[in-house]
């Protein structure tokens, strides 16, 4: 059996250079070659890394034995390469969000099954010390059942943002805005706490940013199929960049959050965390005293680590054993549809009249 899960990376922009230096730490993945369209670029990516530049996933896994692929490439690009993969014979792992609707995922989710290769979507904030934290807390039934869902983003994004790609901020080209660029992360850790939704009673808009189509900003009532009910606020229309936050209360009236990004939110390989993802609120009767001390820990690991890279190592460590284990991973395809789910709900249901 093998050590090591050789990997091929399907792109080679902002994001692929993050999840190559995540490889190269990880203990069982080895990155082995990328493929993509434009020729220059991927040679370039393939220099800088020491491996081969391959014209697509058939092509890798042929001449470099590749076993999986990480699907870097813009969102509307991630149903073609997961197909792309699938039909190769290798897993795949995917950047959020898993695709632009619940169309394409689905038809993801049934290449995979075919395939019988796994499918995972990026959600590296599940491995924040402070989101599994909350995670085994609500399992472990700490709060009694989860019954309250609230997700706050209040973030910036400036033109430059927005002109540094061509697709970004055109319906045709990114489906969306805030709510499937942005927000993904957020909605997944709300659904990985609360289970699937039922209903969505939500509106959107563009109040700040009047050079892109897409929506700047959203608000939402959330019905999940356990009875619980939910609230979200999102906005890129907030200078500099203050927070993003998940907060679940239960039953019992005990709470648990976590303050997932703060300062200035993240822009893959554009700028850096800059403060550490911590719990700020955690009102468990017995275990009221432990917030400070689960502050102290994170915020001593956040100085310990690279925080950029980290936290995709331990996403694609997961993907590599549950490959080698023959195990599902800890974010699945149906999870990371859940999430698109939530988006293409949200944004057909509020529409704005204008």
């Amino acid at each position: 059996m093998k050590d090591k899960v050789r990997i091929g990376l399907v792109g080679y922009g902002k994001v692929a250079d993050l999840h190559a230096q995540a490889i190269t730490a990880s203990a069982g993945g080895l990155l082995v070659s990328v493929c993509g369209r434009n020729t220059a670029r991927r040679n370039d990516f393939a220099a800088k890394w020491k491996i081969a530049s391959r014209e697509n996933a058939e092509e890798m896994v042929r001449q470099d034995k590749v076993d999986a692929v990480i699907i870097t490439t813009p969102h509307p690009q991630h149903r073609e390469g997961a197909l792309e993969a699938f039909t190769a014979g290798v897993h795949v792992l995917v950047e959020k969000p898993m695709a632009l609707n619940v169309a394409e995922c689905d038809e993801m989710i049934a290449a995979s099954v075919k395939a019988r290769k796994l499918l995972s979507v990026v959600c590296q904030r599940r491995w924040f010390p402070a989101c599994a934290r909350m995670k085994n807390a609500i399992d472990e039934g700490k709060i009694g059942k989860p019954v309250l869902a609230q997700v706050t983003i209040l973030g910036w994004r400036d033109k430059a943002y927005y002109e540094s790609d061509p697709w970004r901020g055109k319906w045709a080209t990114e489906g969306g805005g805030i709510l499937i660029n942005q927000a993904p992360h957020q909605i997944d850790l709300m659904h990985w706490y609360m289970g699937p939704f039922s209903e969505i009673s939500g509106f959107w808009d563009n109040f700040n940013h009047p050079y892109i189509e897409v929506e700047d900003s959203a608000a939402a009532a959330v019905r999940f199929e356990s009875g619980g009910i939910g609230s979200i606020l999102v906005s890129n229309s907030q200078k500099p960049g203050i927070y993003a936050k998940v907060h679940i209360h239960g039953s019992d009236a005990w709470s648990v959050g976590v303050q997932t990004d703060g300062g200035a939110m993240f822009v893959a390989g554009m700028s850096s965390i800059v403060e550490p993802p911590l719990n700020d609120l955690w009102t468990i009767e017995s275990e009221k005293e432990l917030l400070d001390k689960y502050r102290t820990e994170d915020e001593a690991f956040f100085k310990m680590i690279n925080p950029t890279v980290h936290f995709f190592t331990c996403q694609i460590d997961d993907f590599c054993s549950a490959i080698m284990d023959g195990r599902s991973p800890l974010s699945t395809g149906e999870q990371g549809r859940e999430t698109v789910r939530f988006i293409e709900t949200l944004l057909k249901s509020g529409k704005p009249v204008n």
